[in-house]
């Protein structure tokens, strides 16, 4: 591409960056990547492959603001055609975009492939303001594509994370050409996973997300050398998140997005209002959705048990609905070398490139195939459910989620720091467990659900530096004699005071293997409000997994009061934590006894 048309494509794209930036940077930034050779006929046309490419098409919604979008068609053979829609606000010629789903060879399959950018994102006209207009912008899109030039009037769409929330809401919608969906990786209730989790704030998260949408947004706050300043001070506090940024007071409420001065994905929305009704909240709506269904999730995806719930209610719903979980991370769908995660290698079957014999591609065409054109392809008949089992690394059918056979199973805490499944007897007495909380050196994030700064990547890893810490209580059963499969949900029920008005418990679940390395598998938080020194029971989600204690292991639990950045650090002061600039230590009490036995219950597979 000539400088000149590089340019012109950059300004269309609102996305203006420094002209002294290296070629290359600017178009990742800006998610320019125009083929080059165009249709001689139509200026904003191109062949590839025989795939017909339509730029920045104007797609209007209903009160009269212009999105745009790109339009891959089949450049051979006889149409109409089923139309495929993602909804972005990554850039619709972005890696996150483009890269998901094979979208060339889709379109040389049969189908017409429409990448929009979302409204005020890039090329399209309007206001960015995360998840506010995606319904009704949904709705009028889906409206559209089932109404152009080509199409058979029936459209899908696909996408993940966002774009995959964007399904759903388009869904709700109630778009009537809209007949099948392929969410990936993405939540149901804000407050539960991309906002908040169990009362604290999804820092590490919301943090990142804001920074990485920032610099496409920049060109619309600022132009000359503001635009410069401010495009420097984002890139500043974009690498320094690990050391500096995630640590800023309050603790909260993340000033770096108030520096900033764009849109963030919503963090300070859901501290001032946690009771609102987010118009990207999907839990209690499915009533309204009559779409079928094929949602992929992750074992250690930040959108873990959102995109398990949406499975489950969509059925609950009377829809057709299909789900597909693997070991991966949130951005483990993106990469093609191999099956790892975190540092568990979990073997080719898991590649994005080779799921269980086939790929994300050839899957989702088959589900398409079958509700967009008519053709049997044998998804129906086959079991709704695919997981992969961690420990032996399988893939199995289910014929449901959560899995019916499944024994919930409590673990009890011990003295010495035990794990075991009989209960405290009476004669051990009521002596807890105990250590001392302080805010300003928390427990630092060592992998798990989530998708943060590079310097805390998400998956399994070994705990020893958690484990080796004063104020982390571990547990650990005795190594296990027959292999013990845990799959589905699992909870802590954990009796413990504290002296402070306020404070966190966090929970972890882990496996440990042969070796003595512990990795985990699943952990979850809740804030408490409580009179100080007064013993409470709490309950703590640590959402799914699917996992296989081999014999020989152990399992392992481990209960602190911080996993910081990836959850903002509780001031312990009963302020609440967007506002507090302070902090005072607190004691921590856990009860393991007989009438207060503190134990996590987990989903157990009877062998």
């Amino acid at each position: 591409m000539r400088g000149g048309e590089e340019a012109e494509a950059s300004s269309r794209a609102g996305c203006l960056v420094p002209s002294t930036m290296p070629t290359a940077d600017r178009r990742r930034l800006c998610g320019v990547n125009r083929p080059r050779h165009l249709h001689p006929q139509h200026p904003e046309r191109s062949e590839m492959s025989d795939i017909l490419i339509d730029y920045d098409v104007d797609v209007p919604m209903s009160d009269g603001t212009i999105l745009h979008a790109d339009v891959y068609r089949p450049g051979t053979g006889q149409g109409p055609w089923p139309v495929l829609v993602q909804r972005s606000p990554y850039g619709k010629r972005g890696f996150i975009t483009k890269d998901f789903i094979d979208v060339l060879s889709v379109a040389a399959h049969g189908y017409i492939v429409v990448l929009q950018d979302t409204r005020g994102r890039f090329a399209s006209e309007g206001t960015w303001k995360p998840f506010d207009f995606e319904v009704s912008d949904g709705r009028d899109t889906v409206e559209w594509a089932a109404k152009i030039p080509g199409s058979n009037g029936l459209v899908g769409m696909f996408g993940m994370s966002y774009t995959g929330s964007t399904q759903w809401t388009a869904a709700i919608s109630g778009a009537p050409a809209l007949r099948a969906i392929t969410p990936v990786m993405t939540w149901s209730e804000p407050l539960d996973g991309i906002h908040r989790r169990g009362g604290a704030t999804e820092l590490g998260l919301n943090a990142l997300w804001t920074l990485f949408t920032g610099p496409s947004h920049l060109p619309r706050l600022h132009s000359g050398r503001e635009l410069g300043a401010a495009f420097h001070s984002l890139v500043t506090d974009f690498d320094g998140l690990r050391d500096r940024g995630y640590w800023e007071l309050p603790t909260g409420k993340l000033p770096l997005i108030d520096r900033y001065g764009g849109p963030d994905i919503g963090t300070q929305a859901a501290v001032a209002d946690p009771g609102a009704d987010f118009p990207h909240r999907v839990r209690g709506k499915h009533h309204d959705i009559a779409v079928p269904s094929l949602s992929v999730a992750g074992w250690y995806d930040v959108f873990l048990q959102g995109t398990l719930d949406n499975h489950v209610d969509n059925l609950a719903a009377g829809n057709t609905a299909k789900l597909v979980i693997g070991p991966w991370t949130h951005l483990g769908l993106h990469t093609s070398g191999g099956g790892v995660s975190g540092e568990v290698n979990y073997g080719l079957s898991t590649a994005p490139t080779s799921m269980f014999g086939t790929s994300l591609t050839d899957l989702e065409v088959r589900w398409f195939d079958h509700w967009l054109k008519g053709h049997d392809t044998g998804m129906l008949e086959e079991p709704p459910v695919k997981i992969f089992v961690m420990g032996t690394n399988v893939w199995r059918d289910e014929n449901e989620w959560p899995l019916s056979r499944v024994v919930d199973t409590p673990w009890f805490l011990q003295p010495g720091g035990g794990l075991a499944t009989n209960e405290p007897a009476p004669e051990l007495g009521e002596t807890p467990d105990d250590y001392t909380y302080d805010p300003a050196d928390p427990v630092i994030t060592r992998g798990g659900n989530l998708f943060m700064s590079p310097e805390f990547p998400a998956g399994p890893f070994d705990q020893a530096a958690a484990e080796a810490r004063d104020d982390v209580l571990v547990y650990t059963s005795e190594p296990l004699t027959t292999d013990l499969e845990v799959t589905g949900r699992i909870r802590m029920r954990l009796y413990a005071a504290t002296d402070a008005p306020s404070t966190d418990w966090v929970a972890r679940l882990c496996d440990v293997d042969e070796k003595g390395v512990s990795r985990n598998l699943a952990d979850g938080i809740i804030r408490i409000q409580a009179e100080p020194d007064s013993v409470g029971a709490y309950d703590i989600d640590l959402w799914s997994t699917s996992n296989v204690f081999l014999a020989g292991h152990r399992i392992q639990v481990h209960v602190s009061s911080s996993n910081f950045p990836r959850w903002d650090r509780n001031p312990n002061t009963g302020e609440p934590a967007h506002e507090a600039t302070t902090f005072r230590t607190a004691h921590q009490r856990i009860f393991r006894d007989h009438v207060r036995p503190s134990h996590i219950i987990l989903p157990v597979i009877p062998q």
